[in-house]
This record gives structure tokens, sequence and C-alpha cells, in this order.
């Protein structure tokens, strides 16, 4: 019996490179002749992502494309919300609507959890000797930052906490109890998937095709502060961990 890769894209504006990705993910061919299901969550965008999404559904019938939307914009943890609970594949990982991150390296985050090794397994940006975009210092700065904070309260050695590629075995990322509504969502699963007793959790390294802010990267300063308050929050306060 086949297995299936749930792919869960949150988008938001993303009418001129949701078609690139999704060309990049038709290509892949999965390891184990594994499946894919692509899960889009349109986060109620103000451009023409809607009719690229549709046009491309309707001109590529073999990708199996599961397309819903948000009446209102609510953030990307709401979108992710909504894709992981429409999901229904053995593994699911997030996916941006930008080109970001490569669909040609799903195989390697998949290899520890086919193995029977991994529960879930992180895409790290800053391990491994693939291809990275030179961009922001600070940026990268602020994101060992919050790994390293985020590892004081998880118990976990992480090395990218705040990557955009994670996959887990979808009945663990299904029996999160999740709220943040934006880009809140990255310290709050870290910390959830952390406090399940026996979870195997695995790191590999990935290559990384940053954009600028010109080029249409979203998130800002203000994120940065609202990841620290998620990260104390859902490291100290917060107890419910699970639905």
């Amino acid at each position: 019996m086949f297995q299936t890769l749930s792919i869960v894209i949150p988008a938001y504006n993303e009418e001129k490179t949701i078609h690139l990705i999704l060309n990049k993910i038709k290509q892949v061919q999965l390891i184990n002749n594994i499946q894919k299901e692509v899960i889009i969550v349109n986060d109620c965008s103000k451009d023409n992502t809607e009719e690229a999404i549709l046009h491309y559904q309707q001109e590529n019938p073999e990708l199996n494309i599961q397309y819903y939307r948000h009446e209102k914009n609510q953030g990307k943890g709401a979108a992710l919300h909504t894709g992981i609970e429409k999901a229904t594949g053995d593994f699911v990982i997030i996916q941006d609507a930008d080109l970001e991150y490569d669909p040609e390296e799903y195989n390697i985050l998949l290899r520890p959890i086919v193995n029977g090794v991994a529960d879930v397994v992180y895409g790290s940006r800053f391990m491994g000797g693939r291809p990275h975009r030179i961009l922001f210092f600070w940026h990268s700065i602020g994101n060992k930052f919050l790994t390293f904070l985020s590892n004081m309260f998880t118990n976990l050695n992480l090395t990218d906490m705040e990557t955009c590629y994670k996959m887990f075995r979808r009945e663990i990322i299904q029996s999160l109890y999740l709220k943040e509504k934006r880009f809140g969502f990255e310290p709050e699963v870290t910390a959830k998937i952390s406090k399940i007793k026996g979870i195997r959790i695995y790191e590999v390294g990935i290559s990384y095709y940053g954009r600028t802010y010109q080029e249409g990267k979203k998130i800002g300063w203000r994120d940065g502060f609202r990841a620290i308050y998620c990260i104390l929050k859902y490291g100290i306060w917060s107890r419910k961990y699970l639905k």
C-alpha cells in the first residue's frame, strides 16, 4: 500500500511564485514511491493568488491539489492549522509558497522517518554543505538567538528552530493543540513536540534561497519579539500541548 506525503502550503499574495513552487513539487520523485498530496491554504490574498492556483489545478490534474481559502486574513499560523487539519497523508511537511526552500530535498527529510528512526525531522539552514544565499547578518543572528532561547526551555539541541521545513508523522502534528496564528507557529510547535514522551526528533542540513524584502519577504522585527514571547509562553507557562 502506497504512503503519502501531505505538503501544506500557506499562501498570501504569492501569485508570482505559486506556480513555480508547484512545478518543483510536481517534478519531485519521492523515495519508496511515496505519493504527494498538496494542500494549499490561501489566507485571503489581495492579489490574484486564487486565480493562479485554480488555473494551475485545472492545467495539472495529475498533481493532487486540495485548495482551501480563508474568508479573512488570519496569518500564516492559522493557514497552517487549516492545512494540517485537512492533511490525510502518512507524513506532513510545511512548504512556503515562495522559492526559499527546495522541494527536491523532501527526500532528505523523509529518510529518517521512513527508516523508522524519527518521528519529526527539521531541515536546518545552518548545517551541512548545501548552498545558502547570503543575505542579512542580523536575521541570522536573530535566528540563532531564538533557536538558543528555544533550546533552553525545550532541552533540545536544534540549530534552526525557525526553519520552514519541518516534517512530522501526521498523527503527531494533528495531535497537538496549536494556537498561534502568525509566525509564532515555529516556537509553539517546537515547544509542544518537545513535551511528547519518547518523541524522536532529527535534524538534517538543507539549502536556502532566501528572499529580500523587495522580493517579497514578509517576516519582520515584530515577529521576532512575538517569537520570544511564544518561547517563554509555551516553554514555561502553557501546560496544554495535546488536543
